[in-house]
């Protein structure tokens, strides 16, 4: 009888504790799906929007914009009802469905925003428009989003009562998030694709629907409240400030802190992930230390004004750990053997020292408002909305307008200040108050910018500007050597690169046969633009997306014109894909830079959908040039780019850039009739050049400097890349490939161009078509088997300042590579330089060798007039 008893009241509290894991369980899936979607729209939304951190600041923006649209809206809706698990299912599937509608309408809405935004926008248009066209566009699910955790705190408000709190529910949806960026950042999204992993998320919200019907309660207690009392509606009022101003500022921290590491670490797809994901962890685990330790702990209002001044604190000490995160970062890598494994690990310890004690705070310190606004009478979902409202406006606020403004120091005390104005008087009254404020002042007067700008020894640094979206330097060393940098970690070219720069932009325009109007997708340094506008006969656009490069390239542009640019030279702030989806003019050449694709955003240029956009944008003979840095590329990531590339000129070539073994640049070349070179049109194309710099001072005398460039032909291409997925936007591989070079190097860039070498080859009928003429087919095949031997010889010299022992190295390695092709002037000009450079010093050594270049070249000008200057101020009889 006893046993019969004690069902009854067991039972229910049995059913009770299930029922709560159920709903726990169901959080932790809502919050995978939730910041699964987020890494996907981001990636998304990057395409059209120009660049990652562009897309960051948008979606994160809507993202909390329509998570407090939701629970402002629903929430009130949803206190009031007695079946708020049917307001809890609506909303999972609402976010599902949107997110199958998403599949589809993504690509023509971006068409619609990118239409609406225009060819070359003004900052705050572009702005408006990247903002709230992603608002809308993801509105639907993420308002649905911000009604479910309101929806699943009122359908458990009657389990298990003494744990009451949100913070559970909360930290449980956050545990989830940390999990969706990762899985989808490490593993869904390279293994399967963008909108697969969408699909997984889909799955998660129909399943969370499913589940939430099979386990929890179909009704809920309506609640009913007393009208609050005056003195209520104030400390309503000031509850609900708190929450909008800790969410701006919370958000606000994270914004600029991503920024300044970002200057720090590789600002990579992985980088921006484990930031996330150890912001995420720490506001999950203070929402789960407030829920075990300090829910009854102290006095509300008391426990409250010490979380204000903890988190102060902890922010200026978050702030602090970023001067020293590039040391830090440095000695993390070193003691862990350089691995990629290694390099994202240093990355997550910077951003446990600069997230893991605030965010600790954040989550309980919002845990405790949301608390506080429950005994208030403050419905769950109005508390979580105004702090999402508050969190949507700080994307906008700190990262596009007072970062750049004020920079990242000044912001950041100002906000970790700002934490202390939110107490209490009583909270002034003690040290709580004044420690906190006492250091912010300390740190103002003492500390240095939040600048990180590498400044060799005896260089200076001739600029620095502060962007929305990046930060550029302009770095000079002793030598006077001046280097371009952005964040401080890309460098986008410098005034010694000049040689290749140019040829980047001369190689591709010699080889159309009249050109009349070229554009180049980047500006970098202005060089490579630069010297295709020293051609009178040229109009030049250059498209550039941050306005800070085009304001630090003026100081290259002194190697032209005395520092004037050229007069067919058309520099343009704008985004290099909006610009060539909807501009309407078509060009004769197309350059794009070399972009280094592990760098946020750059994967997105090297997809089939762009290299579909630039066809589209040539001229009925146009042709487009690809460059590519093999220096910070692996060739899986190469074959991959190489295949895309194919997919939409699949008579396309290589070229390579110069015969440099550190920074080899290799270029991908294709034709919108793909159609094959005259050379007689080449000919009079390099005789009628009516440059002020002739090609032949950046090395292309003739057609066979400039047809000796190519390095393969569509057939060699396509067998090399072969066995490589495509890139695309909906598959962006080399976004997640190319970093692996970046974090941990494999291989040196002269073997890279080493194993292209050996692996790739071009024909005489490849370039030129059928039925050339044999003479001309033989010089130009020798031409290439000279550069494959030159490249060989170049990788065992070692390098020595003195010319007997180089000219010893290379003295008849050299010849054997003329004795080849003896229009190889690769070989041909280092050794007559060096005959001069002997000529003081070891007279009949210099004789011997321009003689022996005369045997093998007997027209070489060159080496005849030093050989009569030799002979000229030699004594006679000598």
């Amino acid at each position: 009888m006893k046993a019969d008893l004690s069902l009854p009241a067991t039972e229910p509290v049995v059913h009770e504790h299930v029922r709560h894991q159920a709903a726990l369980l169901l959080m932790f899936a809502s919050g995978f799906a939730g910041l699964g979607y987020q890494m996907v729209w981001t990636q998304q939304c990057a395409t059209w929007l120009g660049h990652e951190s562009a897309a960051v600041l948008a979606v994160v923006a809507a993202f909390f914009g329509g998570l407090a649209l939701g629970a402002l809206g629903l929430g009130p809706r949803i206190e009031r009802s007695g079946r708020p698990l049917r307001w809890y299912v609506a909303c999972e599937l609402l976010i599902g469905v949107w997110g199958l509608v998403l599949m589809a309408v993504m690509t023509p809405f971006s068409a619609g925003v990118l239409a609406l935004t225009g060819v070359q926008p003004s900052p705050a248009w572009q702005w408006l428009v990247a903002f709230s066209g992603t608002f809308l566009l993801l509105l639907p699910a993420t308002a649905a989003m911000g009604a479910t955790l309101p929806a699943m705190e009122r359908v458990t408000a009657g389990l298990l009562a003494e744990r009451r709190s949100i913070a559970g529910h909360y930290a449980s949806n956050t545990f989830g998030a940390v999990a969706g960026v990762l899985s989808a950042t490490f593993w869904l999204i390279p293994a399967w694709g963008l909108a697969r992993t969408a699909a997984v998320c889909v799955g998660l919200n129909l399943l969370c629907a499913g589940v939430a019907l099979l386990a929890l309660p179909p009704r809920a207690l309506v609640q009913t409240r007393p009208l609050p009392l005056a003195v209520e509606i104030r400390a309503r009022r000031g509850l609900l400030a708190q929450l909008a101003l800790t969410g701006l500022l919370g958000i606000g921290y994270e914004v600029l802190v991503v920024r300044v590491i970002s200057q720090v670490a590789e600002d990579t797809v992985y980088t921006f992930a484990m930031l996330l994901a150890v912001y995420l962890v720490g506001t999950a685990g203070g929402a789960a230390v407030y829920q075990r330790r300090l829910l009854k702990s102290q006095d509300p209002a008391r426990l409250g004004d010490r979380l204000l001044s903890a988190l102060a604190m902890a922010c200026l000490l978050g702030t602090i750990s970023l001067w020293g995160a590039q040391a830090l970062r440095d000695q993390v890598i070193t003691l862990a053997e350089g691995s990629m494994a290694a390099a994202v690990g240093a990355e997550a310890v910077l951003a446990l020292l600069a997230f893991g004690l605030p965010t600790l705070v954040m989550g309980a310190l919002f845990s405790h408002l949301t608390h506080r606004a429950s005994a208030l009478g403050i419905s769950f979902g109005r508390a979580m909305g105004v702090n999402t409202l508050g969190a949507a406006l700080a994307p906008p606020l700190f990262g596009v307008a007072l970062a750049p403004w004020l920079g990242p120091k000044v912001v950041l005390l100002l906000l970790a200040s700002a934490y202390l104005l939110l107490g209490s008087r009583q909270l002034w009254a003690s040290l709580w108050g004044w420690a906190p404020a006492g250091m912010a002042l300390a740190v103002a007067l003492m500390a240095p910018p939040l600048v990180f700008v590498d400044v060799p020894p005896g260089g200076h640094i001739v600029s620095y500007q502060e962007g929305a979206m990046a930060a550029v330097s302009v770095v000079e060393d002793a030598e006077g050597v001046a280097r371009l940098r952005i964040n401080n970690r890309q460098q986008e070219g410098s005034s010694a690169t000049r040689l290749v720069d140019a040829r980047q932009a001369l190689l591709p325009i010699l080889l159309h046969p009249a050109p009349h109007r070229a554009l180049f997708l980047g500006l970098g340094t202005g060089v490579t633009s630069g010297s295709a506008a020293q051609d009178p006969d040229l109009q030049v656009d250059v498209v550039e997306l941050l306005p800070e490069v085009i304001e630090a390239s003026r100081h290259f542009r002194r190697v032209f014109n005395e520092g004037a640019p050229g007069q067919g030279l058309h520099v343009m702030a704008a985004d290099a894909r909006r610009y060539v989806r909807v501009s309407p003019q078509t060009y004769d050449v197309i350059v794009s830079d070399n972009f280094q694709p592990a760098r946020s955003g750059s994967g997105a240029l090297y997809t089939v959908e762009h290299f579909d956009f630039v066809r589209h944008r040539l001229a009925a003979d146009g042709l487009f040039c690809q460059w590519l840095p093999l220096h910070q590329l692996d060739l899986d990531t190469l074959r991959s780019i190489v295949k895309s590339f194919l997919a939409v000129y699949p008579g396309g070539m290589a070229i390579l850039a110069s015969n440099s073994l550190e920074t080899p640049v290799i270029g991908l070349i294709g034709r919108a009739n793909g159609g094959h070179f005259d050379p007689a049109l080449l000919r009079q194309r390099l005789a009628r050049a009516r440059m002020p710099i002739s090609p032949a001072a950046f090395g292309i005398e003739d057609e066979w400097a400039l047809l000796g460039s190519l390095l393969a032909g569509p057939e060699a291409l396509a067998r090399f890349a072969a066995s490589a997925p495509l890139n695309t936007d909906d598959h962006p591989v080399v976004t997640y490939l190319a970093p692996r070079i970046t974090y941990a190097p494999d291989s040196l860039p002269r073997d890279r161009l080493w194993a292209l070498l050996d692996a790739l080859a071009v024909t005489p009928e490849e370039v030129a078509g059928q039925g050339v003429e044999p003479d001309w087919a033989r010089r130009l095949t020798a031409y290439w088997a000279s550069r494959k031997r030159f490249v060989e010889i170049g990788m065992r010299v070692q390098p020595t300042g003195r010319v007997e022992e180089m000219l010893a190295q290379v003295r008849e390695p050299l010849l054997s590579v003329l004795r080849v092709s003896p229009d190889f002037r690769p070989a041909y000009d280092p050794l007559v330089r060096m005959a001069g450079a002997l000529a003081a010093s070891d007279e009949p050594a210099a004789r011997a060798l321009l003689t022996a270049l005369l045997r093998i070249q007997p027209s070489s000008q060159d080496a005849a007039e030093a050989l009569r200057e030799l002979t000229a101020s030699t004594p006679s009889g000598h």
